[in-house]
């Protein structure tokens, strides 16, 4: 199952395995059972203190990591390689008893969490969203034991997923009900689990003292600006909605340049990890809801939050990115995680053998449609102009495959539904005006970028697209307010680009403060 240098890696993990740990496999004589079993072999042959024993789960293939003589204990339904790979080496270490980096008072957050808890999370191993969740959620049970997990690999078990009508990943059950759907970190768990963690949250965020920098953003942008204006020796602090912001839903990275290959969760970890290691206040899972600018030359700017805090600063940098856009087409709302999705690699695998349609015929959805075509049954890719704008290379390969269509000058009109799931969507030929029915299970929409700006309307210049306008400087209208990424008027929303734009801004900052006065207006 593993190849020599997978095992050379899992082996030097294992070393830090702290006490003896038991992998409970309930299987059965199907083929994946006999590959479990293979890999949980492999596995104990690596460390003296993991043993493999028989289960009795109603789930097969399945097996718990247990710690004998604890209940602690975490499971997995079916075998976590792929992007869960590093789940099941994060959950036999943690286990064993291996301390989790986390901070001391999320720790005794999960500790306090009153109530019994049983989680079930439905992923696949294509999805790069899903092992935060599920690293979360293991972790949780593993710190505090009245918190189970389960993690189910959904293509393994069809039959619940179908039961469940789970059409999108991650998917989370709580006792048994919904309880998230799509990517989650372990703050924002919390925060939806521990109700009075918003009320305090926000008190803390209140009591801060003014910032001489405010990052508002966690993405690319948001990350450079951080860094760039902490290494200048001033106050800075970043609040966002979730670090890491858009590029944590990219799957390969391979134009980041002298990295010739990454993940987009990879590297959204490596820009949080390289933020920490400055003196940054990281204000995570905070929305900002409002800008007040100042009323003086030099004095404090606020940002409102959805939590009901308000931060103060100097100086503001706003890094908020943008989000796929949204056909706003009647039923698109209704269907969403129904059979309209938005990330083909997450939730490709759950239409396995059925009838999808790419929207967009730019690089992203010829892309998506030449992913799906390995998996599906059939692929409609329906581009709204009258050619496709994605690379001739792209375009070649995609009109080699047997089993796509491609529909261009088309409007998407319509998504149909049977009241639980996606069964169709209506078309309008452009040129005939005729419209079209294509029956179906699935839609994936890759219309490009909606800027993450609404909440700046009528306080500072937006473009007709709603981007910050801003000038060669990262300047906006707004004096003291800077802005970088994709939520900005500077053209190619690439990553590297957002990198460069987020450090310009914070030079742009700290050469703006120091041409000040020193501040002595209190916030109104």
């Amino acid at each position: 199952m593993l190849d020599d240098t997978m095992k050379t890696q899992l082996k030097a993990y294992l070393e830090m395995v702290e006490q003896p740990i038991q992998l409970v496999a309930s299987l059965d004589d199907g083929a994946k059972s006999q590959e479990l079993r293979e890999l949980l072999a492999e596995i104990a042959a690596l460390s003296a203190k993991i043993t493999v024993v028989d289960g009795a789960d109603a789930r097969t293939p399945s097996f718990a990591i247990t710690r004998p003589g604890s209940d602690v204990s975490v499971r997995f339904a079916g075998i976590p390689l792929g992007h869960e790979f590093t789940s099941l080496v994060l959950a036999l270490l943690q286990v064993s008893g291996r301390a989790p980096k986390v901070e001391a008072d999320v720790i005794e957050q999960i500790k306090a969490l009153d109530g019994e808890y049983s989680f079930q999370t439905y992923f696949s191993l294509s999805c790069q969203n899903c092992p935060d969740l599920v690293q979360a959620l293991n972790l949780m049970s593993v710190v505090n034991p009245r918190i189970k997990h389960v993690a189910i690999d959904g293509a393994l078990f069809q039959a619940e997923v179908e039961a469940l009508k789970v059409m999108a990943v991650p998917a989370v059950f709580l006792n048994g009900q919904p309880f998230a759907q799509g990517r989650m970190g372990l703050e924002e768990i919390l925060a939806k689990l521990d109700t009075g963690a918003a009320a305090r949250d926000a008190a803390k965020i209140n009591a801060k003292e003014a910032f001489e920098v405010l990052v508002v953003g966690g993405g690319p942008a948001g990350a450079a600006s951080a860094i760039y204006a902490a290494r200048k020796g001033i106050r800075t602090g970043v609040v966002a909605e979730r670090f890491g912001g858009q590029v944590l839903d990219t799957m390969a990275i391979e134009n980041f340049i002298s990295v010739s290959h990454t993940e987009g969760p990879k590297l959204g970890a490596a820009l949080e990890q390289h933020v920490k290691e400055y003196d940054v206040d990281i204000m995570n899972v905070q929305r900002a809801e409002k800008l007040i600018p100042a009323t003086s030359p030099g004095g404090l700017i606020q940002v409102q939050l959805a939590s009901g805090a308000t931060l103060q600063a100097r100086s503001v940098i706003i890094a908020t990115g943008a989000r796929w856009r949204s056909m706003n087409v009647p039923g698109e709302t209704e269907y969403r995680n129904k059979g309209v999705a938005y990330c083909p690699h997450c939730d490709g695998p759950l239409f396995k053998g059925k009838r999808v349609a790419v929207i967009g015929g730019g690089n992203s959805g010829v892309e998506a449609a030449i992913d799906l075509a390995g998996i599906v049954a059939h692929v409609t890719l329906i581009e709204f102009d009258s050619q496709l704008r994605a690379d001739a290379v792209l375009q070649a390969k995609l009109r080699s495959l047997p089993n796509v269509a491609v529909i261009t000058s088309a409007l998407t009109t319509e998504v149909h539904g049977d009241g639980a799931k996606v069964v169709g969507l209506s078309y309008k030929d452009r040129t005939t005006e005729q419209v079209h029915r294509v029956e179906l299970e699935g839609i994936f929409v890759q219309i490009g970028l909606v800027p993450n700006s609404e909440w700046l309307k009528g306080t500072m210049a937006l473009s007709a697209r709603g981007e910050i306008e801003v000038d060669a400087r990262g300047q906006t209208s707004v004096p003291g307010v800077f802005a970088a990424g994709d939520v900005t008027t500077v053209p190619y929303k690439q990553i590297i680009i957002a990198m460069g734009e987020g450090a310009k801004a914070a030079l742009s900052a700290f050469d703006h403060l120091i041409r000040l006065p020193a501040a002595t207006e209190a916030a109104a």
